[in-house]
């Protein structure tokens, strides 16, 4: 037996110097990685990639701890030179940013080689040879810094020119050079045709016939002129069934539940019979393509015989001639956009960048040359509109675009995409990724804001700024993207706030080609290779089979229709951070070696995995559940995770509650932010005390028995002394006689919050009103005792915005004093007899909107208008008969 171990291990001796020998002889022609790196960077993707290594090299894993002690070495070196960097981040050098690169590609080298397969030989090989790099860029860094206290280094040429960290003001619709466009299809709209008719608006994209469209359909005239007002976008590939339920998720006809189950047909029929009961309706299509989508869509639309229209943007003239042809309305109008002229560029442009101020006289010849070269395409005057507000008023600088701007711009994308990236080539270094993200998202999507910022901090695109969170930095960036026209806005909150975003077509492909062109992502529409050689890939396609999946070190992100996840080879996508499984009912995670994936930052799936827990660095968990799921004990055991959304709600698990009861104690979590789940019972408030980080909640209340103080009650929350934001829903029991249990003090710091299904004593209403720092409260379909409502002095000191959705109350004493900060004030589906008309001396009251109100509503609000109309002209008011 000794003998023939130690032929064993003369044999194992043998071979590892053949592996030593290997190494030597083919490290010399190795690349840094299989793959090449994206040369789109950030100081935030240089942190990210430092932290990665910093993971990597914390990560339990025997095979490295041997070169463990080089790879720290490393790590400090490497954020050595990234402090040095930072002080000179700010300044807009094409040096600094290849030192970031550098610094980046480093990093991810070291990653790449640690996690591979290869054998510790070949690390003890290859690390050596990464310090010597380090001590290489270090050199030239320190020449660099003589360079830049010196005052030796050049700014970039344009157009990253000396850029302005202000913003521009948002696009409000402007429709220069169209107004008799409007004046024209809006007397068509509003004419005395008792027949349904269809108006079509068609041209190149950029026209403008989104903003023109719907600029007429949110026109007060149209608005009161209809009873039912709807829209959708189509894009190429279309569904009928998404279609329908755009069309009727906006008529505020559709819920939850019939949204997951229903088919084509029964939501046809919905829309069909909601239609023709309605009254007069108004049907907008944005960017519809297909004459076929239009024939299936239109089966499900009545005539009626009231006066409805249908409103379609398309940018296929043959596609509205076909419409019409096929079309079962006895009217179809078309009407074609046409190209501004230089005189209208020039004043649009100068609406853009000046506002209502004047231009400059040294501006005026360069300036009208921008709008020439602007080939009368609005898109392209609002996008270069945004790099010269966001670029300092001298002539040079505006010559300089002037000289750069393509003379001769045609009616397909590519004849001024060089227009387009001037746009992407002016922003700051940080806003590169986020922007060029945009394109991983299918056509004319919209995006949700929480979930894109979960994904770009999960990224690495992010980073602290100041004493700023990371999601509110990740708002200001977003914020500045639309401000700089790159991105749009699709649905705001009803508190004014982002909901969901999306980015133009032209803008779209724009980041697709760029994104290309550096290596940052790939679309993949049709098939999948193995041999994808890029980090980030978005599948568009679902078509794709099972047999065809990523493979690879160099694969960090992977979105979209991915095809069956239990036939991934996680153990060779180590260094993903991203994966997005919510499109598929996929349990991937019963797949074996799920712990290799160490990274990941950021999961979206369909039901919770069974080895949550696995994923130390998991930040953002999405559960795209239909069904009320259970969340188990491990969940808030881990150590990184902030923000947990359950589209179906959740509860806590049987076994945990039990243990709660018993007076068990629990670890404390991290958690940020939890949506939605349901708070039953004092042993879920107990759980629920050991998040004491959260910051934002949204959850169903049920009324319980308290034994302890002998009544019942509503769970407590007081506890959360963190929570900023809070939305209740509460179900009715009906095993209580007092109809307003005990709601006991709310959270001291709240924010915003939001009451559903309440039924709220006045001392309640009252205690709402002592929040100091409230600013937001939206109360819906509830009922306040006595369904009246006194105010007083000092009460919602910091109230912003007001919303009453459904509240059951017939009188509101109140005064403009108890309100000193209103902004806005939302009345929907109300019986108040009527509004104080001394809400209308709020002193920053801007806004007030009534929908769907009894007349008395209507018409103590137009009283308030016009009285304020003697003091103010800034008060704006909305009345509609729909919600």
């Amino acid at each position: 037996m000794n003998q023939n171990l130690s032929h064993l291990l003369e044999n194992l001796k043998l071979v590892t110097e053949k592996i030593i020998a290997h190494c030597n002889t083919i490290l010399p022609t190795l690349p840094s990685c299989r793959t090449q790196n994206t040369d789109v960077v950030s100081l935030f993707l240089v942190d990210s990639s430092l932290d990665d290594l910093k993971n990597v090299m914390n990560h339990k894993d025997n095979r490295i701890v041997s070169v463990k002690a080089r790879i720290q070495k490393i790590h400090h070196q490497l954020m050595g030179l990234r402090t040095s960097l930072a002080g000179m981040e700010e300044k807009r050098y094409s040096e600094l940013e290849e030192f970031f690169i550098r610094i980046r590609d480093i990093a991810y080298e070291v990653k790449y080689v640690v996690s591979s397969f290869s054998p510790v030989q070949y690390l003890t090989i290859r690390l050596p040879q990464v310090i010597e790099k380090i001590k290489l860029v270090k050199i030239q860094l320190q020449e660099m810094e003589k360079k830049y206290d010196a005052g030796m280094l050049k700014d970039e040429e344009y157009p990253r020119q000396q850029m302005l960290l202000q913003t521009q003001t948002p696009d409000k619709g402007d429709i220069v050079g169209l107004e008799d466009e409007v004046d024209k299809i809006k007397e068509r709209l509003l004419r005395d045709t008792k027949q349904l008719q269809f108006i079509s608006i068609f041209g190149m994209p950029g026209l403008g016939k989104t903003t023109l469209a719907k600029k007429l359909y949110d026109d007060p005239s149209i608005v009161r002129h209809f009873d039912k007002r709807a829209s959708c976008v189509v894009s190429q590939n279309y569904q009928i069934r998404n279609i329908l339920i755009d069309i009727l998720t906006s008529m505020d006809v559709l819920n939850e539940d019939a949204r997951k189950v229903a088919d084509e047909g029964t939501l046809g029929e919905v829309l069909h019979k909601c239609l023709l009961t309605s009254g007069r309706y108004i049907i907008f299509i944005d960017d519809i393509w297909n004459v076929d989508a239009w024939n299936q869509l239109q089966t499900y639309i009545p005539d009626g015989r009231k006066g409805s229209r249908i409103l379609f943007t398309t940018r296929d003239e043959d596609f509205a001639s076909e419409a019409s042809n096929s079309s079962k309305a006895s009217l179809m109008e078309n009407n074609a956009l046409k190209c501004l002229t230089d005189e209208e560029c020039w004043d649009l442009l100068l609406r853009k960048v000046f506002q209502q101020n004047s231009c400059p006289e040294n501006l005026i010849v360069a300036g009208k040359e921008i709008a020439r070269k602007c080939g009368g395409l609005p898109l392209a005057v609002v996008v270069i509109a945004a790099v010269l507000t966001n670029m300092e008023k001298e002539p040079k600088l505006w010559e300089d675009v002037a000289k750069r701007i393509s003379s001769h711009m045609a009616k397909e994308s590519n004849k001024y995409m060089n227009i387009l990236k001037h746009s992407y080539y002016s922003l700051p270094m940080h806003l590169k990724p986020c922007f060029l993200y945009f394109g991983i998202f299918e056509e004319e999507r919209e995006i949700e804001v929480r979930k894109l910022i979960s994904l770009w901090i999960a990224e690495g695109f992010i980073g602290k700024v100041e004493k700023n969170r990371r999601e509110t930095v990740a708002q200001m960036y977003l914020e500045h993207l639309i401000n700089r026209s790159l991105v749009q806005v699709a649905q705001r909150r009803r508190d004014g706030g982002l909901k969901t975003c999306r980015i133009h077509d032209l803008l779209r492909d724009m980041c697709l080609r760029i994104a290309k062109e550096h290596k940052f992502m790939k679309v993949i529409q049709n098939r999948l290779s193995i041999y994808e050689q890029y980090q980030r890939l978005s599948i568009h396609s679902r078509s794709i089979p099972s047999f065809s999946r990523p493979f690879g070190l160099h694969v960090r992100s992977l979105l979209g229709h991915l095809p069956d996840p239990s036939t991934f080879i996680f153990g060779n996508l180590k260094l993903l951070k991203v994966l997005d499984l919510s499109s598929m009912d996929y349990r991937f995670y019963n797949s074996t070696r799920v712990e290799h994936l160490v990274l990941l930052g950021f999961l979206a799936v369909s039901s919770i995995p069974s080895s949550i827990e696995k994923f130390e660095n998991l930040e953002f968990l999405f559960v795209d559940n239909s069904e009320i799921v259970e969340i188990p004990e491990n969940l808030f055991n881990m150590v990184k995770l902030r923000h947990v959304y359950f589209s179906g709600g959740a509860q806590f698990s049987k076994s945990w509650r039990e243990r709660a009861a018993k007076g068990e104690t629990f670890p404390k979590s991290i958690l940020q932010r939890i949506s939605s789940i349901s708070i039953d019972d004092e042993n879920d408030e107990k759980i629920l005390r050991y998040s004491p980080n959260l910051r934002k909640l949204k959850c169903t209340f049920a009324a319980f028995f308290d034994s302890s103080e002998n009544n019942y009650r509503y769970p407590i929350l007081n506890f959360l002394s963190q929570l900023e934001s809070l939305s209740i829903s509460f179900r009715r029991s009906y095993v209580i006689d007092d109809p307003c249990p005990d709601l006991t003090d709310l959270p001291s710091k709240l924010i915003r919050l939001t009451l559903s299904n309440f039924n709220l004593s006045l001392e309640q209403m009252k205690m709402i009103g002592n929040l100091l720092d409230l600013e937001v409260l939206k109360l819906r379909d509830g009922t306040i005792e006595r369904k009246r409502w006194d105010t007083n002095e000092g009460e919602f000191k910091e109230l912003k915005f007001l919303e009453l959705d459904e509240v059951q109350i017939e009188q509101w004493n109140t005064s403009s004093d108890h309100f000193p900060k209103l902004e806005r004030l939302v009345l929907r589906s109300c019986q108040l007899l009527e509004i104080p008309s001394d809400i209308g001396f709020c002193d920053r009251l801007l806004k007030i909107e009534v929908h769907g109100c009894e007349e008395s509503v209507e018409l103590s609000t137009l009283k308030i208008k016009e009285e304020q109309e003697d003091y103010r002209d800034d008060l704006e008011v909305i009345i509609s008969h729909s919600r």
